[in-house]
């Protein structure tokens, strides 16, 4: 049933499987048992589906506890960097006034002292310097790539350990030219990003406080290169990604067997939605989604496209998340807010076009200035403090004066007050999710993104509907978030979706004498 036709097959509950075709057909068919338990399907008609009880409680150890948190988090790093492409390790900056912020401020004056009182001494010891000096040498080191040998001699040359004791017993270590030699070789190897704060060094003429700061860009080098594997690895990260996610879920499922009931019901409402063509006066699925008169059946992958639909719809005040797309709900609640603005756009463009002047909507630059003006007003949908009424009347106000500009320049008849009146109320009608024009941008943005996700990307890709070619660009740049999500989501999961829709869809084909 999934999209991928190599995908693997699963036990139980979705375990991938390396064995033969014959036992991945007997370990779905496994599968399907156990998910039986979670699945109480209904007569085909208009009833309602019923939903799974949860599972029994299981009572878990702490240590088992532990265990299962500490695979969720490395699960959610791993998707997190396969997924984002803006994914940044950060250097760790601790508040203020925390405790631990405190004990490490105390700590660190404390070493910085001892060694301050160190080379003061007469004649200075240089023990802790030393070792100082072995630590930038590692971190050095580790920064060179295999190709970079005759930095790595050098290093090794000039930061001899047993060389600079030597030179230290004798007094005649010269602590001032090895820092010169660590500032020259870190702005060597350290990212464009950071060469102001190397330059910065050759100003410090202390030792203390110039080991103190080598050792804080060394820092954020550290970051920056940890970001660098990030970048070069991410590639080839996605399928071992995959398998690592389906693994840490697989375990987890197995220690709270109840990990799939809110994805059974996702799939279910689904699938009764396209069942009783409900969706229609909803999100439209578009080409291919619905079953033909001759097919009552809905077709497995337009189930899990719906689905996926469902969720730039979901209440995530009142409704738990399925559990298989947990990972993205902060995603996919930004590409619904996303989605609003670009609905309450789309409409307020479509009124303004349809209203003023014929021709107007093709000016390239006045359409372009007109959105960018509204999408500045729109900017703060996100905000509790926003109120979409006042906004849209800030914006009426602003549309008008820039369509009568346009006019003006035009030479055109100037907009009159009856039309002013009218354009502004038209806007503010859009505040309501029933007003007509915002339901028609609202069906047809749902429809482009039922049928991108249909296309599979392939040429050529489905074009924007009529009424939003002003939204185009940024109607697109949504889709392709949507799509990357949907489909990394389905390679990691669709062997649980494939055994979840065999046990809906099996009792629903038995009720229809229709051939399927």
């Amino acid at each position: 049933m999934s999209e991928n036709p190599d995908k693997p097959t699963i036990n139980e509950a979705g375990k991938s499987k390396s064995n033969d075709s014959e036992q991945g057909l007997e370990d779905v068919e496994g599968s399907g048992e156990a998910l039986q338990k979670n699945i109480k399907s209904g007569s085909p008609s208009t009833q309602r589906m019923q939903r799974p009880h949860s599972s029994p409680p299981r009572f878990v150890t702490v240590e088992e506890l532990l265990e299962t948190a500490k695979g969720v988090a490395n699960m959610a790093l791993a998707h997190e960097i396969v997924v984002n492409g803006d994914f940044r390790i950060k250097p760790v900056e601790l508040p203020e006034d925390s405790l631990e912020k405190r004990v490490k401020d105390i700590v660190h004056k404390a070493f910085w002292d001892c060694l301050s009182v160190q080379l003061s001494e007469d004649p200075p010891t240089y023990d802790h310097a030393i070792k100082l000096v072995g630590e930038i040498k590692e971190t050095l080191l580790s920064f060179l790539l295999p190709g970079h040998s005759r930095l790595r001699n050098q290093i090794m040359e000039v930061l001899d350990l047993d060389l600079i004791k030597q030179e230290a017993e004798n007094g005649a270590l010269d602590i001032s030219k090895l820092a010169e030699f660590i500032i020259g070789m870190m702005g060597t190897v350290c990212a464009p990003a950071r060469d102001e704060e190397v330059k910065k060094l050759k100003d410090i003429k202390e030792i203390v406080p110039l080991f103190r700061a080598i050792f804080s860009v060394l820092d954020l080098m550290k970051v920056d290169m940890a970001n660098f594997a990030v970048t070069s690895i991410r590639p080839h990260l996605m399928q071992q990604s995959v398998d690592y996610e389906r693994k840490k879920f697989q375990q987890l499922l197995e220690k709270q067997p109840n990990s799939l009931d809110f994805v059974t019901q996702w799939l279910e409402e689904a699938t009764e939605d396209l069942l009783n063509q409900k969706y229609k006066n909803a999100l439209p699925a578009g080409e291919g989604a619905a079953s033909s008169e001759a097919d009552p059946m809905p077709n497995p992958v337009a189930v899990q496209n719906y689905a996926y639909l469902k969720l730039l719809k979901w209440d995530h005040l009142q409704r738990p998340f399925p559990e298989t797309v947990l990972m993205d709900q902060a995603r996919f609640q930004e590409l619904q807010l996303q989605l609003e603005q670009l609905t309450i756009l789309g409409a307020v463009l479509l009124v303004t076009f349809s209203m003023a002047a014929p021709g107007i909507s093709s000016q390239a630059d006045f359409a372009e200035k007109l959105k960018t003006i509204v999408k500045i007003l729109l900017t703060d949908t996100h905000l509790p403090s926003f109120h979409l009424k006042d906004a849209l009347t800030t914006i009426g106000e602003k549309v008008c004066l820039e369509v009568s500009g346009c006019f003006a320049l035009c030479g055109l008849t100037p907009f009159t007050v009856e039309k002013e009146t009218a354009l502004k109320g038209q806007i503010q009608a859009v505040a309501s999710p029933d007003d007509p024009i915002r339901r028609i941008i609202d069906s047809r943005i749902l429809v482009f993104l039922e049928r991108y996700l249909a296309s599979g990307h392939q040429k050529p890709l489905p074009t924007v509907p009529g009424g939003l070619s002003p939204v185009q660009k940024e109607l697109e740049e949504v889709a392709v978030k949507f799509v990357r999500l949907v489909n990394y989501n389905k390679m990691v999961f669709s062997p649980y979706y494939d055994a979840i829709l065999r046990l809906i869809m099996l009792p629903l084909e038995q009720h229809c004498p229709t051939e399927i």
